[in-house]
Protein backbone atom coordinates (compact mmCIF):
# COMPACT_ATOMS: atom_id res chain seq x y z
CA UNK A 1 0.00 0.00 0.00
CA UNK A 2 2.58 2.14 0.76
CA UNK A 3 2.99 5.91 2.60
CA UNK A 4 0.10 8.47 1.48
CA UNK A 5 1.61 11.58 -0.29
CA UNK A 6 -0.06 14.68 1.28
CA UNK A 7 -1.97 15.51 -1.67
CA UNK A 8 -4.03 11.83 -0.55
CA UNK A 9 -4.46 13.72 2.82
CA UNK A 10 -7.58 14.75 3.73
CA UNK A 11 -7.14 17.40 6.51
CA UNK A 12 -8.95 18.04 9.97
CA UNK A 13 -10.93 21.12 10.64
CA UNK A 14 -7.04 22.74 11.98
CA UNK A 15 -5.77 22.38 8.60
CA UNK A 16 -2.80 20.55 9.68
CA UNK A 17 -4.34 17.29 11.77
CA UNK A 18 -5.06 14.62 9.59
CA UNK A 19 -8.56 12.46 9.53
CA UNK A 20 -7.08 9.76 7.00
CA UNK A 21 -3.87 8.19 8.46
CA UNK A 22 -1.82 5.29 8.87
CA UNK A 23 -1.92 4.04 12.06
CA UNK A 24 -0.66 0.81 13.71
CA UNK A 25 -4.19 -0.52 12.89
CA UNK A 26 -4.07 -0.06 9.63
CA UNK A 27 -5.10 3.13 7.20
CA UNK A 28 -8.40 4.25 8.25
CA UNK A 29 -9.49 6.99 11.23
CA UNK A 30 -9.85 6.63 14.23
CA UNK A 31 -12.62 8.28 16.32
CA UNK A 32 -13.12 8.58 20.28
CA UNK A 33 -16.72 8.77 20.78
CA UNK A 34 -17.31 10.04 25.03
CA UNK A 35 -21.16 10.20 26.67
CA UNK A 36 -19.25 12.45 29.52
CA UNK A 37 -21.08 11.94 32.38
CA UNK A 38 -19.78 12.69 36.23
CA UNK A 39 -19.86 9.04 37.79
CA UNK A 40 -19.46 7.03 34.55
CA UNK A 41 -18.01 8.47 31.16
CA UNK A 42 -18.81 5.89 28.08
CA UNK A 43 -15.79 5.35 26.18
CA UNK A 44 -15.74 3.68 22.43
CA UNK A 45 -13.12 3.82 19.76
CA UNK A 46 -14.57 3.42 16.56
CA UNK A 47 -12.06 2.88 13.34
CA UNK A 48 -13.22 3.63 9.38
CA UNK A 49 -11.56 2.14 6.95
CA UNK A 50 -13.78 2.85 3.70
CA UNK A 51 -17.22 2.22 4.69
CA UNK A 52 -16.10 -0.69 7.20
CA UNK A 53 -16.20 0.11 10.81
CA UNK A 54 -14.46 -1.38 13.70
CA UNK A 55 -14.80 -1.11 17.77
CA UNK A 56 -10.77 -1.13 18.86
CA UNK A 57 -12.11 -0.67 22.41
CA UNK A 58 -14.95 0.66 24.89
CA UNK A 59 -15.45 0.60 28.70
CA UNK A 60 -16.08 3.14 31.30
CA UNK A 61 -14.14 5.36 32.98
CA UNK A 62 -15.46 5.64 36.40
CA UNK A 63 -15.02 8.08 39.15
CA UNK A 64 -14.79 7.26 42.68
CA UNK A 65 -16.95 9.34 45.28
CA UNK A 66 -14.28 11.76 46.04
CA UNK A 67 -14.00 16.22 45.67
CA UNK A 68 -14.90 17.46 42.63
CA UNK A 69 -11.76 18.60 41.76
CA UNK A 70 -10.16 14.91 42.30
CA UNK A 71 -12.82 13.52 39.65
CA UNK A 72 -12.20 15.68 36.99
CA UNK A 73 -8.31 15.46 37.27
CA UNK A 74 -9.09 11.67 37.52
CA UNK A 75 -11.52 11.40 34.22
CA UNK A 76 -8.42 14.06 32.54
CA UNK A 77 -5.82 11.93 33.37
CA UNK A 78 -7.96 8.73 31.72
CA UNK A 79 -8.78 10.62 28.58
CA UNK A 80 -5.27 11.43 28.69
CA UNK A 81 -4.17 7.95 28.72
CA UNK A 82 -6.78 6.74 25.87
CA UNK A 83 -5.46 9.53 23.76
CA UNK A 84 -1.71 8.26 24.55
CA UNK A 85 -2.58 4.70 23.76
CA UNK A 86 -4.99 4.77 20.56
CA UNK A 87 -3.78 8.21 19.24
CA UNK A 88 -7.34 9.34 17.33
CA UNK A 89 -7.83 11.09 14.46
CA UNK A 90 -10.94 12.90 16.25
CA UNK A 91 -12.88 12.93 19.25
CA UNK A 92 -16.72 13.23 19.47
CA UNK A 93 -18.90 13.88 22.53
CA UNK A 94 -22.60 14.43 23.04
CA UNK A 95 -23.66 17.71 23.42
CA UNK A 96 -24.82 18.23 27.16
CA UNK A 97 -28.60 18.64 27.64
CA UNK A 98 -29.89 18.78 31.05
CA UNK A 99 -33.49 19.99 32.21
CA UNK A 100 -33.96 18.40 35.31
CA UNK A 101 -30.85 18.61 37.85
CA UNK A 102 -28.95 21.61 36.93
CA UNK A 103 -26.53 20.86 39.64
CA UNK A 104 -25.34 17.75 38.09
CA UNK A 105 -25.37 19.48 34.77
CA UNK A 106 -22.76 21.98 36.18
CA UNK A 107 -20.75 19.30 37.21
CA UNK A 108 -20.76 16.88 34.16
CA UNK A 109 -20.44 19.90 32.22
CA UNK A 110 -17.23 20.67 34.16
CA UNK A 111 -16.06 17.12 33.53
CA UNK A 112 -16.36 17.80 29.93
CA UNK A 113 -14.00 20.76 29.67
CA UNK A 114 -11.50 18.58 31.67
CA UNK A 115 -12.41 16.14 28.14
CA UNK A 116 -11.88 19.04 25.99
CA UNK A 117 -8.64 20.38 28.07
CA UNK A 118 -7.09 16.67 27.25
CA UNK A 119 -7.52 16.59 23.66
CA UNK A 120 -6.54 20.14 23.40
CA UNK A 121 -3.26 18.88 24.98
CA UNK A 122 -3.15 16.01 22.04
CA UNK A 123 -3.52 18.34 19.37
CA UNK A 124 -7.00 16.30 18.29
CA UNK A 125 -9.70 18.00 16.92
CA UNK A 126 -13.14 17.95 19.10
CA UNK A 127 -16.83 17.81 17.13
CA UNK A 128 -20.29 17.42 19.09
CA UNK A 129 -23.40 16.26 18.17
CA UNK A 130 -27.29 16.45 19.79
CA UNK A 131 -29.01 13.43 20.83
CA UNK A 132 -31.43 13.64 17.78
CA UNK A 133 -28.16 14.04 15.65
CA UNK A 134 -26.69 10.98 17.41
CA UNK A 135 -29.89 9.08 16.78
CA UNK A 136 -30.48 9.93 13.45
CA UNK A 137 -27.50 8.91 12.18
CA UNK A 138 -27.27 5.65 13.79
CA UNK A 139 -30.92 4.44 13.88
CA UNK A 140 -32.26 6.60 10.79
CA UNK A 141 -34.85 8.04 13.21
CA UNK A 142 -34.19 11.00 15.52
CA UNK A 143 -36.45 9.68 17.76
CA UNK A 144 -35.17 6.44 18.67
CA UNK A 145 -35.07 4.77 21.83
CA UNK A 146 -31.95 3.56 23.73
CA UNK A 147 -32.61 -0.13 22.65
CA UNK A 148 -32.71 0.82 19.10
CA UNK A 149 -29.49 2.68 19.07
CA UNK A 150 -28.03 -0.15 21.28
CA UNK A 151 -29.34 -2.66 18.31
CA UNK A 152 -28.16 -0.70 15.68
CA UNK A 153 -24.48 -0.16 17.08
CA UNK A 154 -24.08 -4.00 17.95
CA UNK A 155 -24.54 -4.19 14.01
CA UNK A 156 -23.03 -1.66 12.58
CA UNK A 157 -19.92 -3.07 14.56
CA UNK A 158 -20.43 -6.60 14.02
CA UNK A 159 -21.15 -6.91 17.46
CA UNK A 160 -22.19 -10.14 19.09
CA UNK A 161 -24.70 -8.40 21.78
CA UNK A 162 -25.38 -4.90 22.57
CA UNK A 163 -22.94 -2.99 24.76
CA UNK A 164 -23.92 -2.00 27.86
CA UNK A 165 -24.01 -0.06 30.11
CA UNK A 166 -25.80 2.87 28.12
CA UNK A 167 -23.07 5.28 28.59
CA UNK A 168 -20.71 2.63 26.53
CA UNK A 169 -23.66 2.18 23.69
CA UNK A 170 -24.15 5.84 23.64
CA UNK A 171 -20.09 6.23 23.36
CA UNK A 172 -19.61 4.38 20.23
CA UNK A 173 -23.22 5.86 18.96
CA UNK A 174 -21.32 9.14 18.94
CA UNK A 175 -17.93 7.46 17.19
CA UNK A 176 -19.79 6.08 14.26
CA UNK A 177 -22.09 9.13 14.20
CA UNK A 178 -18.58 10.69 13.34
CA UNK A 179 -17.66 8.49 11.25
CA UNK A 180 -20.53 9.08 9.06
CA UNK A 181 -20.13 12.40 9.06
CA UNK A 182 -16.38 13.08 8.62
CA UNK A 183 -15.52 14.16 5.30
CA UNK A 184 -12.48 11.30 4.17
CA UNK A 185 -11.43 10.96 1.16
CA UNK A 186 -8.84 8.83 -0.49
Amino acid sequence: MGLLSQEEISHGRDGGRPQFTRTRYGLGMIILGIDPGLERIGIGIVKREGSRLEALHYGLITTPRIGLPDRIRLAHEEVLKILDEYKPDAIATERLLFTVNKTTAMDVAKVLGAILLASSFRGVPWTEYSPPEVKQSVVGNGNADKKQVQFMVAKLLSLKTAPKPDDVADALAIAITHAFRSRITF
